[in-house]
């Protein structure tokens, strides 16, 4: 059970947090329980899904902002966001079991996306203190200036929803996922 209530449905969340809730509904045919947990604070929601949206629009592919997603929740401890993820990354991104266990490493096992999980997980891991040499072997692998400053966007999305999830106990609503042992 969460550590603040989470509204059983749209209609019993806070009033300001309706429509965004509605729209989430319409995009995933369900409100997953973090959407509604998070409206409890309408612009909590609000920047969420603003940034959400606008880093889904830019350059990094859906499979490696999947990718992205499954290494910083196993490096923050996120059940749900590795729950979330490993749905998602299995069922809309289509990567693989050996994939998704390779970026809840900190890789990939496709050569360029390894060089951007294993730059989000360093960033994860070092609370964003990387080195020049770390942002140029992300440019060297052929990532744009705008592309890098994507991936930084990302582990900042996936940290911002992991403590989320993690400081208020969010309750799985996808199959769980056990974490890999420190």
């Amino acid at each position: 059970m969460s550590r603040i209530p989470t509204p059983v449905s749209i209609d019993a969340a806070p009033e300001a947090s309706k429509v965004s809730l509605e729209a989430v509904n319409k995009l995933l045919g369900t409100v997953p329980n973090m959407f509604r947990l998070i409206g409890n604070s309408p612009q909590t929601l609000e920047g969420y899904l603003g940034l959400n949206s606008a880093l889904a629009s830019g350059s990094i592919d859906a499979p490696t902002r999947e990718r992205i997603a499954l290494a910083v929740a196993e490096i923050n401890g996120c059940g749900y966001c590795l729950a979330a993820h490993n749905y998602l990354g299995t069922n809309l991104a289509k990567l693989s079991a050996e994939e998704i266990e390779a970026n809840r490493r900190g890789t990939s096992n496709d050569a360029k996306a390894a060089i951007a999980v294993g730059f989000a997980a360093k960033i994860t891991k070092d609370r964003g203190q990387v080195s020049d040499a770390d942002v140029q072997a992300v440019r060297d692998a052929g990532y744009s200036d705008a592309e890098i400053v994507e991936i930084v966007g990302h582990v900042a999305l996936n940290t911002l929803t992991n403590y989320i999830n993690e400081v208020l106990g969010t309750e799985i609503d996808f199959p769980t996922v056990g974490r890999f042992a420190a």
